[in-house]
Order: structure tokens, then C-alpha cells, then sequence
């Protein structure tokens, strides 16, 4: 049967970087093809070929069996190819239906205005074949992301789409919110749509994927049917190696105490104590909402708090701001690594000094030499793939960003470091540097706390595992003993 979608020998050159190198792809009507590879492996930059944002070099596009001419992504979109990319393309200020038919707005008759009845029933009628209902003219920047995201397929589905591309779908979505997404996933199949599902979260994959599609450095490596490979197999098509454990965790004996909080409290966070050892990766547990990021921003110092005391190293502290808990040793890897934990526009070694500016000056002035030492060191330890350390920030992967935020607080001589979803959108590979290290981290006697939505990922390398619900500390369990049932009994102990 001729295929839906069918590119062949696709190739993109960037100076002295060859993005995709003669890279198959193929597409049925009605299934989900699930394109998966590390970070930098090619999998965005075809995307961005397929939606006419880049043009490619080399290579064929052929659509139901005939040749497609993408040189603009309205030359996409009169094909019916639509993507939905992580950060959406919506405007906060517009109403749902003015951003569902920007540009394809219904005029009143021959007039040059716009219809904007017609505009809320074709919006309505849109969001219908989702099973949604959202008033179009509520303002989209007053939804929920799970509502935004629903708004980007409608916007696509008005436009009569074929082919969609769903990049990291899930990424800021809840359990239930997945779980909707999934079955709005599964009513486009049956209405013959092509579907590119990226993400780096491998159990979505065999959940509702048809077939898989791995990219590896640009290349590509391997397609099958999803019954066809396990995902032991899967990783290790990914990243070219056997990983023996995916989630390493370091055997360690408990150190002595490093942080305890006793009673701390906010308008979000009620009464948790909680004692961190050397040597201890503690994992933190809850539901989006639970308060765990309240939490690690009150011991940062970013959110006022309104009762309960710090102690580090048995010492009391009381930090104001994030600048007083930095002076103390304490560093937050936040989970917006790009909104709150990187300037975009600045070199790798910029960033990485940020928070550490005092002890790179000679005199008044920064010591440049001392600044590229000290960036060069920690890149060539923690391996950011990038030619030279005055590399944009906005260039790197996503796994290299969060190579480059964990390097600014390892430059700090952090005592405590808090990891806000450290792994999200960040490829198996990276992510197992990324345990790795966390594990380092641990046998030099630094206390590490992991907040993280992925269960496996915290049962998995966490000593101890704490749970949070509706803002109060509802269990604290051993990570050897820890089930999924049994942090999610606690995640859910408070609710009605």
C-alpha cells in the first residue's frame, strides 16, 4: 500500500554540521509512528523539514505517492501536514477561535470582515471532534497547557490535516491529562490521520505507538512495529551501546545529617519536617500540585515563607532570597531550565559563572582566563557537546542545557542541590550521565534531592523516597522497599 507519508535520503547541512544524513522516514494513514533518538540526533530538525520551516538539501518528500514541494510551512499546511511543537505557537491574547483560524478567518459574505459567529461554530465544530468543549472566546492565555495543547490539534484539525507531528506532547501534562491526550490520539487514528509521536519517555512509546522510527546522529538506524522490539532493545538502538541498568543507583552508607527542615511552611506548603543525609539521594514524590516545588523554593529561598526553621549542618539559616541560599550552599536546578535556569543569549561559560561571579574577579573586573578555566574544566567533565565554551546557550540540546545549569552550581561548591525534573525532555542516554552524576554527586557527601514526575526514575536511583499531597508530607519511604502502589497510596492520601 502506497504509504501516507514516504521521505527518502533526506539531508541538512549546517556549517560544519551535517543535521540529517540521507534520513527514511515513512508514514501509514491512521497509525502512530513513534521517532525516538537521543538529543541532537535529528529527530526536530526532520520535523521542521516536513512542516516547511527548513529546507532540505538533498532528498524526497512524497506524499499519498506524489512529489511534495515544501518550501514554506503554508506550503505544509495546504497539504494537510500540521505539527504541534513543545513550546505551543498560540497567542495569549487571542480569543480560542481567533487563534483555531488565525489566518483562515470566515468573512461576512464578500465583506472584508470577519464572521465571527461562523468563526466560533467552525472553532466549536474543531474542538467537537476532540470531545472538547472550551468556550472560543475565552482568551487562550487563560487555560490550563492541557487546554492550550487541545486548542493546537483543533487549530490543526480545522485545517483539514493529514499528517501531524506531536513533539514531547506530554512534557507538561498530568497522569490524566496524558491519559485524555492518548484517547484524543486514538480517535485521530480512526479518522485516517498519520501521526509522528516524539518523546523521550519510552513507556508512552509502547503505549501508543504502531511503529517506531530511531535516528541516531543524524542517521537513521532502525524502524519497526512496536511488537517487534523490547525496550532493552530499543535503548540500546538509541544510543549504540548496552545500558546494563537504566536507572544506576549508588550503594552508599548513610552520612551524617546535612539539612533538616522543622515545620516549614507557606501558602502552599503546611508543617513538612524532613532530614537529608550525606551521601543521600533523596526522591520527592507527589502529583503536579503536591507542593514539591513549593517546597525546594522555600529552602532556596525564593518563595517568603510563613513559619518552620532550616538548619544546615546543624546550623540555622534563614535564607531571604536565592542569593542568601546560594552564599550558604544550597543550589536549585529548576524545572524550567530555560525560563528560570539559563540566560538563552550567553555563552556556556557565562552561565556556568553566574552564580559564582565573586570568585572570578581580579579586583573590581572579571578575570576571563580564570572564567574559561573553570568552564572548560567542568565541560570537559561533565562531556556538554559543544566546539568551545563561548557556544549560545539557545544552540545546545536540551540535555547539554542541563549539563550546562548543573556545571554553574557545581562551580557554586554547593553543599545541597535540589533537582526540579532533572530528565524531563532529556534523551535515555544524557539521562544516564545524568544518574550517573547524581550519584557522584552523592559519594563526595553532597546532599542531592530529586524531584521528579517519572516513578521508575525515582524507585530507581533514590534512597529514600519522600511523598508530598496538597502541600503537606504524607510518607517517607526506603527506596529498596518503595513500590509505585505505595508512593501513589501516599500521593493520594489527603484527597477526597
Amino acid at each position: 500500500m502506497e504509504p501516507l507519508l514516504a521521505m527518502q535520503g533526506i539531508i541538512k547541512r549546517y556549517p560544519g554540521v551535517l543535521a540529517l544524513s540521507g534520513v527514511d522516514f515513512t508514514l501509514q494513514a491512521g497509525e502512530v509512528n513513534c521517532l525516538v533518538g537521543e538529543n541532537g540526533a535529528g529527530k526536530s530538525t526532520l520535523i521542521k523539514v516536513l512542516s516547511g520551516a527548513i529546507v532540505r538539501d538533498a532528498g524526497s518528500i512524497r506524499i499519498e505517492g506524489n512529489e511534495a514541494h515544501l518550501d514554506s510551512p503554508a506550503d505544509a499546511q495546504r497539504l494537510g501536514i500540521g505539527v504541534i511543537y513543545q513550546d505551543f505557537k498560540l497567542v495569549p491574547a487571542l480569543t480560542v477561535a481567533e487563534n483555531i483560524l488565525l489566518g483562515t478567518e470566515p468573512v461576512v459574505g464578500r465583506s472584508p470582515f470577519i464572521d465571527r459567529k461562523g468563526m466560533d461554530e467552525k472553532a466549536s465544530a474543531a474542538l467537537g471532534l476532540l470531545g472538547e468543549e472550551i468556550d472560543t472566546r475565552s482568551p487562550v492565555g487563560h487555560l490550563s497547557v492541557a487546554k492550550q495543547q487541545m486548542v493546537e490539534i483543533a487549530k490543526a484539525l480545522s485545517r483539514n490535516v493529514r499528517i501531524l507531528a506531536m513533539d514531547e506532547p506530554t512534557a507538561p501534562l498530568t497522569e490524566w491529562e496524558t491519559a485524555n491526550l492518548f484517547k484524543v490520539i486514538r480517535s485521530l487514528k480512526d479518522r485516517g490521520v498519520g501521526i509522528i509521536y516524539i518523546s523521550h519517555r519510552l513507556e508512552e512509546i509502547f503505549e501508543v505507538g504502531d511503529r517506531v522510527t530511531v535516528l541516531r546522529d543524524g542517521a537513521f538506524v532502525h524502524a519497526c512495529g512496536i511488537n517487534e522490539i523490547d525496550r532493552r532493545g530499543l535503548i540500546r538502538k538509541m544510543v549504540g551501546r548496552e545500558l546494563e541498568n537504566e536507572y544506576p543507583r549508588a550503594v552508599l552508607a548513610r552520612g551524617t545529617e546535612i539539612l533538616r527542615i522543622e515545620n516549614l511552611s507557606s501558602d502552599r506548603v503546611s508543617n513538612v519536617n524532613l532530614t537529608l543525609y550525606r551521601g543521600e539521594v533523596l526522591g520527592l514524590a507527589g502529583l503536579v500540585g503536591a507542593g514539591r516545588s513549593e517546597l525546594a523554593r522555600l529552602v532556596f529561598g525564593a518563595d517568603r515563607r510563613t513559619g518552620g526553621r532550616i538548619f544546615l549542618d546543624g546550623k540555622e539559616i534563614a535564607p531571604e532570597s536565592p542569593h542568601e541560599a546560594i552564599r550558604e550552599g544550597i543550589g536549585l536546578l529548576t524545572e524550567d531550565r530555560n525560563r528560570y535556569g539559563l540566560i538563552m543569549q550567553m555563552s556556556i561559560r557565562e552561565n556556568i559563572s553566574l552564580s559564582s561571579l565573586r570568585a572570578m574577579l581580579t579586583g573590581p573586573f572579571i578575570d576571563r582566563r580564570k572564567e574559561e578555566t573553570a568552564a572548560r574544566q567542568l565541560s570537559d567533565d561533565l562531556r556538554i557537546k559543544a566546539p568551545d565554551t563561548g557556544v549560545i546557550v539557545e544552540n545546545l540540546s536540551g540535555g547539554n542545557r542541563q549539563k550546562v545549569v548543573l556545571a554553574r552550581w557545581l562551580n557554586t561548591k554547593a553543599r545541597v542541590l535540589i533537582f526540579d525534573e532533572p530528565t524531563a525532555g532529556i534523551d535515555v542516554g544524557v539521562k544516564y550521565e545524568i544518574y550517573t552524576l547524581i550519584n557522584r554527586l552523592a559519594r563526595e557527601g553532597i546532599g542531592v534531592i530529586v524531584i521528579s514526575s517519572d516513578l521508575p526514575e525515582l524507585l530507581g536511583i533514590c534512597h529514600r523516597v519522600a511523598v508530598m499531597c496538597e502541600g503537606e508530607l504524607t510518607g517517607i519511604v526506603e527506596g529498596t522497599e518503595a513500590t509505585q502502589e505505595t508512593v501513589m497510596t501516599y500521593a493520594h492520601k489527603n484527597r477526597r
